[in-house]
C-alpha cells in the first residue's frame, strides 16, 4: 500500500465546501473521482483533506493524503492528467509527495494558517467579486488590531463555534492574529493547529463590528469570553476566507 499527499489550490465559489455532501459538489469528489479515472481503480478513493473547508471558502495551499496499492511512479504525468480532468472545476493540484503510511494529512498538521481578505471602500468588486468581503463603511485599523488581539492565546473559543461543530472541545490556542492594511486591501491572519467549524469567520463578523464602531471593545470582550453562541456577531461571508498554509 502506498500513501500520497497532494497540495490543491481552488476556487470554493460554486462548491458546498470541501468534504463530500449530498447536497451539491464538493472539491474532495471532484478530486477523488479524477484519481480513481487515472489510477483505473475498481474500489471507491478516499482522499483526506486537512482543512474541511466550507461553502465557497477558498484555498492557496489545501493538503490531502490517499492510499492506493498502485504506485505513481511518473509524478509529473499524474499531476497534468489530473488538472487535465480539474481545470474547468478552477481546481489546481500543484504538489504530489510519498509519505510514511501512518502518515494523516489532517491529524499530522502542526499548524494551519487562514487568511480573511477585506476590500474597505465605497465601489463595488469587479474583479474580487466572491474572492473579498467588500465592506463600504470605513474600518477603524486600530480598534481592528486591538480586537485581534485580544483573540491570541490559549481560550475558549465557544462564541465563534457553530452549532454543528464536531471538535471535541473549544478550547484552542491562537498563535497570532495579525492584521495590515495595503491601501483599500485589508488582510487578517490567523494561526492555529487547528480550528472550531465557522471559527474565523466568526472572529472576522465580530471584529467587523468592533472596527465600525458597532460595538466598543468592552462589547467585543464581553461576547468572547461570554462562550455563547449567541453573543456572537454575523460571520463574516466565506467568499473572503482561503485557507493560506498548512505546516507539517
Amino acid at each position: 500500500m502506498f500513501n500520497y499527499l497532494i497540495k490543491i489550490e481552488y476556487d470554493g465559489t460554486k462548491f458546498v465546501g470541501w468534504q463530500y455532501q449530498k447536497n451539491g459538489p464538493s472539491i474532495q469528489e471532484k478530486i477523488e473521482r479524477a484519481i480513481k479515472k487515472i489510477l483505473n481503480c475498481k474500489k471507491k478513493i478516499k482522499i483526506n483533506g486537512a482543512g474541511r473547508t466550507d461553502k465557497g471558502v477558498h484555498a492557496f495551499c489545501q493538503y490531502a493524503n490517499f492510499k492506493t496499492r498502485k504506485e505513481i511512479i511518473d509524478k509529473k504525468k499524474f499531476i497534468s492528467s489530473l488538472n487535465f480532468f480539474l481545470k474547468r472545476d478552477l481546481i489546481s493540484i500543484l504538489e504530489i509527495k510519498r509519505k510514511n503510511i501512518d502518515f494523516h494529512s489532517r491529524y499530522s498538521a502542526k499548524e494551519r494558517i487562514y487568511e480573511y481578505f477585506i476590500i474597505n471602500r465605497e465601489g463595488s468588486l469587479s474583479i474580487f467579486k466572491n474572492k473579498a468581503w467588500h465592506i463600504k463603511q470605513k474600518l477603524n485599523l486600530n480598534l481592528l488590531k486591538k480586537g485581534a488581539n485580544i483573540l491570541e492565546g490559549k481560550h475558549d473559543f465557544s462564541t465563534f463555534r457553530s452549532s454543528s461543530c464536531g471538535a471535541r472541545s473549544p478550547i484552542k490556542n491562537m498563535k497570532s492574529v495579525n492584521v495590515t492594511k495595503k491601501g483599500e486591501k485589508i488582510f487578517l491572519i490567523f494561526k492555529s493547529q487547528s480550528f472550531l467549524q465557522n471559527q474565523v469567520r466568526s472572529m472576522v463578523g465580530c471584529l467587523k463590528y468592533l472596527s465600525t464602531n458597532k460595538w466598543d471593545l468592552k462589547k467585543f470582550k464581553q461576547s468572547f469570553l461570554s462562550r455563547n453562541r449567541k453573543n456572537c456577531a454575523p460571520p463574516a461571508p466565506a467568499c473572503g476566507l482561503y485557507l493560506k498554509k498548512i505546516n507539517y
